[in-house]
């Protein structure tokens, strides 16, 4: 009878730049444009700010992913060679060691040791790489990847609080930004929480929480300094 099942952590990576990429998206955006409405600039200056601010915040995901993630990528790459030479010098050792591998997972000697042998066989380095390092394909960083994602992700987030700004009357701004870039990301948190296969109440609650803050506090802020200015 053919078994399948369905597993979620081949998406880990570029399901976390882009969930962080549109969440920063929406919560940076929202907060700047609701920042500089409640200081009651006029809406010329709100929509520059919330372009700026979206170009910026674009730009500073992927560069921030990018170099992240090739630091991560410089990491494993170091350590498998560190591994290939020690698969040169000392085939045994290294033999031994993935065997012990095995043996502290459940395996019998014997059995670990033959398992251990084939693996080598086959694919030494990538065996130790998986066994040892923690390091396979599927979980590899990809920084590329990463930037393009949390870049994209940004700008998609950004996109609908300044879309706000054209069809929303200057005095309902505020809040009505304030209310769609909190649905937004409410739905963003669950469909994030459907995709990782994480609890879904958990995570709309944590994204929710700390977008109203941000939005609250530079509202505030705009207020405050807006009224002094």
């Amino acid at each position: 009878m053919k078994h399948s099942e369905t597993h979620r952590t081949h998406r880990v990576g570029w399901l976390r730049a882009a969930v962080l990429g549109a969440n920063d998206g929406i919560v940076s955006t929202a907060s700047l444009i609701v920042g500089v409405a409640a200081a009651e600039a006029g809406r010329s200056s709100v929509v520059l700010a919330g372009l700026a601010g979206l170009v910026a915040g674009a730009m500073s995901m992927a560069a921030g992913e990018y170099v992240s993630v090739s630091s991560q990528a410089d990491t494993e790459g170091a350590d498998r060679e560190r591994e290939r030479l020690e698969l040169i010098s000392d085939p045994a050792g290294e033999l031994a060691e993935l065997a012990a591998i095995y043996v502290k997972r459940g395996l019998a000697a014997d059995i670990a040791d033959e398992v251990a042998t084939q693996l080598m066989n086959h694919d030494a380095l990538g065996a130790h790489a998986r066994d040892e390092l923690g390091i396979s394909d599927s979980l590899s960083a990809r920084p590329v990847q990463a930037a393009f994602a949390s870049a994209g992700s940004f700008t998609v987030g950004a996109i609908l609080p300044l879309l706000l700004v054209f069809v929303v009357p200057g005095p309902a701004l505020v809040w009505t930004v304030s209310g769609g870039s909190l649905l937004s990301l409410a739905l963003l948190g669950g469909l994030a929480a459907r995709a990782g296969g994480s609890p879904v109440w958990t995570s709309i609650i944590r994204v929710t929480f700390w977008g109203a803050l941000a939005m609250g506090l530079t509202a505030a802020v705009g207020s405050l300094f807006g009224a002094k200015l």
